[in-house]
């Protein structure tokens, strides 16, 4: 089992910038791949970014493309988004979500762990 708890959410205007933090515990998280999701209201959860066990490679959805940077930190546990950039459509509950293999993948259903959510609201 691996538990995640997101940190980081909150809200900024359009143009403005937040870093948000997984961290997590229970089985060994450096041999994860990691991943984050959004999902906005009336819409289904999409992807935004993965990164491997190891961080040599990511992968991000177009829409964040250059705005937003995955990375992690094998020795405290811990995953970031660092979002830049922020437009109104970025507005959306963002999860923290880890698979149970190493390799980046974008698909929801890859991803077996999930933390519990945290609010990012993008004032126009």
């Amino acid at each position: 089992q691996v538990q995640l708890v997101e940190s980081g959410g909150g809200l900024v205007q359009a143009g403005g910038s937040l870093r948000l933090s997984c961290a997590a515990s229970g089985r060994t998280f450096s041999s994860n791949a990691m991943g984050w999701f959004r999902q906005a209201p009336g819409k289904e959860r999409e992807f935004v970014a993965a990164i491997s066990w190891s961080g040599g490679s990511t992968a991000y959805a177009d829409s964040v493309k250059g705005r937003f940077t995955i990375s992690r930190d094998n020795a405290k546990n811990t995953v970031y988004l660092q979002m830049n950039s922020l437009k109104s459509e970025d507005t959306a509950v963002y999860y923290c979500a880890a698979r149970r293999f190493g390799l980046v993948v974008v698909e929801v259903y890859e991803y077996s762990y999930w933390g519990q959510g945290t609010q990012i609201t993008v004032s126009s």
